[in-house]
């Protein structure tokens, strides 16, 4: 296919999303109808390029010989945008229903809409210029959708997601100049572009603006410290909060930082430095810190939050390991995290919008009462335990295989993080499906009569996601070989 509908798919959410409030609608569903045939047209044409992926470049403007706003697929580029054209249609499809109870839906569907682009944007980038302007752009049309409720707890959330994804772009755009300046292209390669020759002359100063990059990029991942805006940022509409702990925010954050390990600086130049260790010992601590937050939060959303914090970390993790072994092991994290966080918060949202019920507390008795539900919401959460059979067990095994096979010392370590933060995910995870099956003797049914499962818009995603967790699991060989492929610069 020709390069330039590399450009078209992130230009049609972009065209499309604009005129859905244009638009006079004389029905809401032909509005819906508009929109979720939009998305699913587009992940068409994105799925087309990754069946047909274009050799070429696409060169949007070009600044300098090294500065431009390119587009190009490689293999990384393509896992990421095949992950986000899957889940966006079913997300769109999901939010249709959940919607009808919250207000300004036009607005809402045109930065939802916008974002699908943007996050295309960051995927298809063919250089770190390209990249970082989406990264931006991120902000600004995420930024909408969290204050969207416009309360309080929305502004003031809102506002402290802004101020770190600000400081966290400083950052970033530090390492964006350095490796414009010092790189011998601005293109993404795997093995980096750095110049060897001033590599060598200043090490320890390349190495430092690695670690504020890696930072940079870390404020959407959730590295601690600056984690905190994750959980606030929950007060935003369900599919917003989805697909942000999914594949739009805090995915762009994991793959933004693998684009700079093992695209501009190297990993070769970074392994075995004491800023491979900086930025590992960062990630297992975020593991435990997010794993034991999660385990005392009582807010249902809140807590799932405080799990992707966690899990955001594992991919990170394999990214540190700075082995192909480890960045097929993040990769795969990323791909099969993405669909049980998704469908775990989903399953969350359609509990608060048949109940308005919000605290893990309220949930007793609730498996009989929503039952396809939370026998969904219980395959995801027994995948993110890493449950064998289940997607989350391969990732968690290549993970940790992976480190071992490292042979550095401080990767061994993060193996004995990853054990018992499976052991607080478990604990966190089955104090929700216990309450929900088994309440107590004297529980009376009569408090809960009014809830039932939400109807199909908000169930068929459900159970697409629930199909996926496990199918990666019984079937992960042919996925796990393409990551590993990707990881060596095979595909």
């Amino acid at each position: 296919m020709n390069a330039f509908y590399l450009f078209l798919a992130v230009l049609v959410p972009f065209v499309g999303g604009a005129l859905n409030p244009l638009i006079p609608w004389k029905k809401r569903r032909h509005m819906l109808w508009y929109l979720e045939g939009l998305v699913t047209l587009n992940s068409v044409l994105v799925w087309m390029l990754l069946l047909h992926r274009p050799l070429e470049k696409f060169t949007l403007v070009n600044f300098t010989g090294n500065l431009a706003i390119a587009f190009q697929l490689d293999g990384l580029g393509t896992v990421f945008a095949g992950l986000i054209s899957f889940l966006w249609p079913l997300a769109t499809l999901y939010a249709f229903e959940y919607m009808t109870k919250e207000k300004h839906e036009k607005t809402f569907f045109m930065f939802y809409t916008f974002t699908y682009g943007v996050t295309l944007g960051i995927a298809l980038a063919d250089n770190f210029l390209t990249m970082y302007c989406f990264y931006e752009m991120l902000t600004l049309v995420t930024l909408p959708l969290v204050m969207h409720t416009l309360t309080r707890e929305a502004i003031l959330a809102s506002r402290k997601y802004l101020y770190y994804s600000i400081g966290g772009a400083a950052f970033a755009f530090i390492g964006m100049i350095f490796v414009i300046t010092y790189g011998e292209t601005s293109d993404f390669l795997l093995g980096g572009v750095m110049n060897a020759a001033k590599l060598s002359e200043g090490r320890n100063l390349f190495l430092l603006i690695y670690v504020f990059s890696f930072f940079g990029f870390g404020v959407k991942a959730a590295v601690c410290p600056f984690n905190s805006w994750l959980p606030q940022a929950g007060v935003a509409p369900t599919p917003v909060t989805a697909l942000l702990h999914a594949v739009a925010v805090v995915k762009s954050g994991a793959f933004a930082i693998m684009r700079l390990t093992f695209y501009c600086f190297g990993a070769d130049f970074l392994r075995g430095t004491w800023a491979q260790y900086l930025v590992m010992g960062a990630v297992l601590v975020t593991i435990l810190y997010g794993s034991s937050m999660a385990l005392k939060e009582t807010h249902l959303k809140r807590r799932l939050a405080y799990s992707t914090v966690s899990n955001l970390s594992y991919i990170l993790f394999g990214v540190t390991v700075m082995t192909p072994a480890g960045f097929a092991a993040g990769i795969c994290h990323m791909v099969f995290h993405a669909f049980m966080k998704i469908c775990s918060f989903f399953c969350a949202g359609a509990v608060m919008h048949q109940s308005e019920r919000h605290y893990i507390h309220q949930l007793d008795g609730f498996a009989r009462q929503m039952p396809k539900v939370f026998a969904v919401f219980t395959a995801a959460s027994f995948a993110l335990m890493g449950v064998p059979g289940l997607c989350g067990f391969v990732s968690k095994w290549n993970l940790a295989d992976a480190a071992i096979a490292s042979g550095n010392v401080m990767a061994y370590a993060g193996v004995g993080a990853l054990l018992v933060s499976a052991l607080l995910t478990a604990m966190y995870m089955l104090g929700i499906v216990v309450r929900a099956y088994f309440p107590k003797a004297d529980f009376d049914y009569g408090t809960v009569a009014d809830v039932r499962d939400p109807n199909w818009m908000m169930l068929a995603p459900l159970l697409v996601f629930a199909v996926c967790i496990v199918g990666f699991g019984v079937c992960s060989v042919p996925f796990t070989e393409l990551f590993a492929a990707v990881a060596r610069g095979g595909f």
